[in-house]
């Protein structure tokens, strides 16, 4: 009788318990500008509303660094198109590395990273900055255990992967659907764009139409010009960015960086580097893979007057030979007034890629 009764508290007990419950991730509604391409997103990422928002935390999270100083923001700030103002960014232990950091925009859209396209991959990308001794100088396992102190974080990851646990690659996944939104499509150049492509216009782009002067559009002309500043080889579209590798005909610097050339080992890539978006480029100052540029006019300059001739130049400048497209001052502010069409105001200002603590 006892032995029967025992049983039937334990039973009693076992049914009590709460089953673990399962959660499922709310598929993101990304909402891609009309005259983008599609995009890409990994099949074994998909975007959901609970991996974008534990993406933002991170893209912000200090923890990430070794001393609790540095997030990925700290080189990639909104209010510079999340590029650095600095020439080359500083890691936590005082050391500067030797290339400028890029703008992180419309990511979604590219299929290499870094400067010389290492990285194949944006989660694959995201890996390398915090056990990188000149960046955020951690190692992953100390960063995860950092993370899983914060019940949180736990919670967040969670629901962002329906499963416990928190490691390296969700934490890169989370960053890379967050950073698959940052998306850029509300310039001056946007409805520019749109117009000269006979594609529908709503009413706030019929609006910023009427404001666009005609030295915008004669410096637009110029920037497409081949007999002009010929930019449109590297530069078109709605993403004002060919995704590829190209020596434009800067000076070897004093570290003599030869580029993708570091990846390939192949002489025939020696100082190219992957051509980066002009996007917000009135923003993302300092210019060039090694930021030797301060300003808009000595990047136009260069073009203009200061290409160095090598072994392997891009063909397409075509004017090489003869220093560049030799522009006039008057033909250089026309081009500088279409760079400034390309800033996207809406894109910096957007709460949704602001800081959430």
């Amino acid at each position: 009788m006892k032995k029967s009764v025992f049983i039937l508290i334990i039973l009693a007990l076992v049914s009590c318990r709460k089953e673990k419950v399962g959660f499922k991730p709310t598929p993101y509604n990304l909402i891609k500008p009309s005259h983008f391409p599609n995009m890409i997103i990994p099949n074994d990422n998909p975007l959901t509303e609970e991996g974008v928002a534990l993406g933002r935390f991170l893209f912000y999270e200090k923890r990430l660094s070794g001393d609790n100083t540095m997030s990925c923001a700290t080189c990639h700030m909104p209010q510079n198109g999340f590029s650095d103002q600095n020439q080359f960014s500083v890691g936590i232990d005082g050391i500067a590395g030797t290339r400028q950091s890029m703008a992180l925009v419309n990511l979604g859209w590219e299929n290499f990273f870094f400067w010389d396209g290492r990285a194949s991959s944006l989660e694959e990308q995201i890996l390398e900055p915090v056990p990188n001794p000149i960046e955020m100088h951690q190692s992953w396992k100390d960063a995860v255990a950092k993370l899983n102190t914060d019940v949180k974080y736990r919670n967040r990851f969670f629901r962002a992967f329906n499963e416990e646990g928190i490691d390296s690659i969700k934490v890169s996944k989370a960053i890379a659907q967050f950073l698959r939104t940052l998306i850029s499509a509300e310039s001056k150049y946007d409805v520019m764009y749109k117009y000269e492509n006979s594609m529908t216009l709503n009413a706030s782009e019929q609006s910023i139409l009427g404001t666009i002067d005609p030295e915008e559009w004669a410096g637009y002309d110029l920037f497409k010009s081949l007999n002009g500043a010929d930019c449109f080889h590297c530069h078109n579209g709605p993403l004002m960015q060919v995704i590829k590798f190209s020596n434009n005909g800067l000076m070897p610097n004093s570290i003599n960086d030869l580029g993708r050339a570091h990846v390939t080992n192949n002489p025939e890539d020696n100082y190219k580097f992957k051509v980066p978006t002009l996007r917000n480029i009135a923003l993302t100052a300092p210019y060039m893979h090694d930021g030797r540029f301060a300003t808009l006019d000595e990047v136009i300059e260069h073009y203009s007057s200061g290409i160095h001739m090598s072994p392997t130049i891009d063909p397409l400048i075509e004017f090489g030979s003869q220093g560049g497209v030799q522009l006039d001052a008057q033909e250089k502010y026309l081009l500088k007034k279409f760079l400034l069409t390309l800033t996207d105001n809406n894109f910096i200002n957007n709460p949704n890629f602001k800081d959430p603590n």
